[in-house]
């Protein structure tokens, strides 16, 4: 493997979020928010832990798998691709749409998801339901619900759903932090539409790479990929499920299996529920995920890092490059500084470093402890920043202004105008789970007319997706001007 290779460049730096003694503090100031209102997980009771008795044999999880099989539930999916055949005769006389037939193809899938909230917020993976247009939940009681996205995460391919009614089994929300390797977990989920199944290993590894998100990404998603590991047996329709503890307390959310079978083999791996916790709240309070960024090209101090740069050990992770104005730079870290410790947790590798800073927000302060070239140790104060290099955390009413239907927007410049003969449209500056997925659309997509009326503005845009309630007809183009309609309904 080269020394390039062996870069992970994660562009303006690494995600952000909130640790949970944070979130605590931040609770205070922030008690208004709707997350802390209907997720309830933290203030339950919990189940008294298992008793060892010194020996495997005796170990009983009957208390845990109780306390959870009730607040984990299956998810079915209905995906409807719809493709829309334009009439030039009928476009003539009439104008553009007019006499076009849409054409529809229909699929399914299921996975399960966790009760995150008594009020009906449940907690899943992104790839349970990406792209569907009707999802519908299945309680361990057959009740069965209608559910609608809050928010999606492909970056850490964590999703959020609501189901309407109250009262719902919520379940007690953990520490993965406190999670050590070795200790008995349980994963419960929906595999091959089995509901309800409970299945029992170990912690096999902690802060996992295994370069799934990567493969599934976009050139605009930076993934954050530190799972935990367990030898716990997990197939297809586990995905969403949750991995608990011996008190029955959620601690992951069970995401892959490493398989060439695509059935289970011996390693399955959960997304930490401390970092599920930031992602959920953020989605719940927002819509979409705050994110702070170091502003740094970072690697795994391997053996042929460590001689070419003279390290003086493999520990910490090495920081290849600062980006101009990030908050690591601002905060006097260097290309070649090995970062050792971010707050009090250590990191040996990138997995990790990104789990801790994905558990930020932008504005929050971080103390990074880094070893310098010459071997002295010193330890950095650093503000995170998010993308657009702000502190502050975007409100609501701003999110709403260039978000909808999860995309974000951004209006054309003068010169793509000019190239596509255009003299309106709106461009998808990025896109998740949601409606305009589902029917196709993609970033780059651009958005010249709804119903027949052009849009100039990117509010006048989300404005009109966010607040109609009858069907649309999208008037699109691509970047090369190819023009083309898409239909659907609200």
């Amino acid at each position: 493997m080269t020394l390039t290779s062996t870069l992970k460049f994660l562009g303006l730096g690494i995600l952000g979020g909130t640790l949970p003694l944070a979130t605590y503090v931040i609770i205070q100031h922030n008690s208004n928010r709707l997350s802390e209102q209907v997720i309830d997980g933290k203030a339950k009771a919990h189940i008294q832990n298992v008793d060892f008795q010194n020996s495997p044999q005796n170990l009983d999880f009957t208390a845990a798998a109780e306390n959870t099989v009730h607040s984990v539930v299956h998810i079915t999916t209905k995906v409807v691709q719809t493709t829309f055949q334009r009439d030039p005769f009928q476009e003539f006389f009439y104008g553009p749409g007019a006499g076009g037939r849409e054409f529809k193809q229909y699929g399914s899938g299921a996975g399960s998801g966790v009760i995150v909230s008594s009020q009906g917020y449940i907690v899943t993976n992104n790839h349970v339901i990406e792209n569907a247009s009707e999802i519908q939940v299945i309680l361990n009681d057959n009740s069965k619900y209608d559910a609608k996205i809050v928010g999606s995460d492909p970056s850490t391919d964590i999703a959020v759903l609501k189901i309407e009614g109250e009262n719902f089994p919520a379940i007690p929300i953990g520490n993965s932090d406190d999670l050590k390797i070795g200790e008995w977990v349980l994963a419960v989920g929906n595999p091959f539409n089995l509901t309800s199944t409970v299945t029992a290993g170990i912690v096999s590894a902690k802060a996992r790479n295994i370069n799934l998100l990567s493969e599934r990404s976009s050139k605009d998603i930076v993934p954050i990929e530190s799972f935990i590991q367990t030898d716990a047996a997990v197939n297809p329709g586990n995905s969403g499920g949750a991995l608990v503890n011996t008190r029955g307390e959620l601690i992951g959310i069970n995401t892959a299996i490493a398989s060439q079978t695509g059935s289970y083999a011996g390693y399955s791996f959960a997304v930490p529920v401390n970092l599920v916790d930031k992602v959920m709240r953020d989605l719940i309070d927002f819509g979409i995920v705050q994110r702070g960024y170091l502003g740094v090209q970072i690697s795994d101090v391997n053996q042929e890092i460590k001689e070419k740069y003279k390290l003086q050990d493999l520990k910490g992770v090495f920081i290849a490059k600062t980006i101009e104005g990030g908050s690591a730079e601002k905060a006097g870290l260097k290309e070649g500084d090995v970062i050792l410790k971010i707050g009090s947790k250590d990191v040996n590798s990138v997995a990790a470093l990104q789990e801790e800073i994905g558990k930020r927000r932008p504005g929050d302060k971080v103390s990074v402890t880094i070893r310098r070239k010459d071997g002295d140790i010193t330890t950095k104060e650093l503000v995170l920043r998010n993308q657009d290099g702000d502190t502050q955390l975007l409100s609501k009413e701003e999110i709403s202004k260039n978000y909808a239907l999860g995309a974000t927007f951004i209006e054309l410049t003068d010169k793509e105008k000019k190239e596509l003969n255009i003299n309106y449209g709106v461009k998808v500056k990025t896109i998740t789970t949601g409606k305009l997925k589902s029917i196709g659309l993609s970033e780059g997509t651009i958005i010249t007319k709804i119903n027949n009326e052009p849009i100039e503005t990117v509010e006048e845009l989300t404005v009109k997706l966010s607040g109609m309630n009858r069907g649309i007809l999208l008037e699109i183009m691509d970047e090369s001007g190819k023009k083309d309609y898409r239909g659907f309904g609200l």
